[in-house]
């Protein structure tokens, strides 16, 4: 029964009585003293509150009826001391209406007693204020934890989204300009995250005069791993080192030219598919123009069809889908060729535009991508199309999904030799 009674009571070590009376003190403190406690005595209010500021209690035992401050209002000051430690506390009184009770219970008493107190009745109060302590302290000191926690969490999500951060400049840096002209054509570029970090890349380059190829892939997943991948696609389709550009072959030891489509994709296939341990895939659309003759020559890897807007304002989604590249070995891609003239402008998108949500729970679609072209201003060129057409995808989508995956484009504008 001693033992039960220690587990019991183990939240309770040091419990402070107060009385005015030091019959009723000695009393409590003799039961309190015989049960392991330690004991400490005060004959006010005052006195008590001297006490808690210094050496805060596990318990107290108050009468409520004393001299100058009373137990009620020694209650109600002493649960305005700023302390992380509760203390149960016990109000005595020979009171025993309920409105008296409601008094104490709004003041801050736990629990009550009515005088003369009986022995067993006291130990068991204290017996259920230590189940109550110990519930508490330990709810406090798994808070603690979860602080503790939470602060390391912080200072690691602080460490990542500075270093997402970088990354993302690393990734900015693939794409050097959004904008060139080639001669009187020109190509911009969209790329929008839709975190820090991105999955899709877009990207231009030329060997020489006439000459002009242009891309917009789409890595499967999102976050870091797609981001590394857009990176070895970067160095694989470098627009400033063009030895090691896969889409290109020097010739003659004196200049590169632009390999046909197909063999490119055919190349980052194999690859891909070489690198063991490596999951994702992506989608591609690699378009070679002849701007002397118009003559558009592409590959299209799984990626959304290209938009041609034709200069008479007719449209028309071109391309013949094929398979996404680092899926299958051995895939063959096949050529599409499409004649341009004068005035005629193509679009490659990345599914982060035909893909997000509109308000009605709908995707955008191709054909709700085609609403928004033509809603676009057609005197418009350039950065400022792919801007306008970014800016109308936010007004539709769904402010409960937002951005939910990555929006990128390359946009070309052919005006002839």
């Amino acid at each position: 029964m001693e033992a039960q009674t220690e587990m019991e009571l183990g939240a309770i070590r040091k419990v402070l009585v107060v009385d005015d009376s030091r019959l009723q003190r000695r009393i409590l403190s003799s039961s309190l003293k015989k049960w392991g406690f330690e004991v400490i005595e005060a004959d006010s209010g005052e006195q008590a509150m001297e006490i808690c500021a210094r050496d805060m209690p596990d318990l107290i035992v108050s009468d409520w009826v004393m001299p100058g401050m009373t137990g009620l209002d020694f209650c109600r000051t002493f649960r305005q001391l700023n302390s992380d430690k509760y203390c149960y506390f016990i109000l005595l009184t020979s009171k025993s209406e309920k409105n008296e009770v409601a008094q104490g219970l709004d003041a801050g008493a736990d629990d009550f007693l009515i005088k003369p107190v009986d022995s067993d009745e006291l130990r068991a109060r204290i017996s259920a204020g230590a189940r109550i302590l110990g519930m508490q302290r330990e709810l406090s000191s798994k808070n603690k934890m979860i602080a503790r926690a939470l602060d390391e969490l912080k200072v690691a999500h602080d460490a990542i989204d500075k270093d997402l951060i970088q990354a993302r400049k690393i990734q900015e840096s693939l794409v050097p300009e959004f904008s060139r002209d080639f001669g009187r054509s020109r190509v911009s570029l969209l790329l929008k995250p839709c975190g820090h970090i991105g999955g899709d890349l877009v990207g231009m380059f030329s060997p020489g005069d006439n000459r002009l190829g242009f891309y917009s892939i789409d890595v499967s997943g999102h976050g870091i791993t797609s981001a590394m991948m857009t990176a070895r696609l970067g160095g694989y389709l470098s627009s400033r080192y063009f030895d090691q550009n896969v889409a290109m072959e020097k010739r003659f030891g004196k200049f590169y030219a632009l390999r046909p489509p197909q063999e490119v994709a055919s190349t980052l296939n194999s690859r891909l598919i070489a690198d063991t341990g490596i999951e994702e895939y992506f989608t591609m659309v690699y378009v070679i123009m002849d701007l002397r003759s118009g003559l558009l020559r592409m590959v299209q890897a799984g990626h959304p069809h290209p938009l041609l807007i034709r200069a008479d304002g007719s449209t028309e989604f071109i391309g013949d889908g094929g398979v996404p590249i680092g899926l299958l070995p051995d895939i063959p891609y096949t050529q599409y060729q499409a004649q341009l003239y004068p005035g005629d402008r193509l679009l490659l998108y990345s599914d982060g535009f035909t893909e997000c949500r509109l308000e009605n729970g709908d995707m955008l679609e191709p054909e709700g991508l085609l609403r928004l072209v033509r809603d676009c201003d057609p005197r418009q060129a350039g950065q400022e199309f792919l801007d306008d057409l970014f800016w109308r995808l936010t007004q539709v989508i769904s402010p409960e999904f937002g951005l939910e995956d990555d929006v990128s484009a390359a946009f070309f504008e052919f005006n002839g030799p």
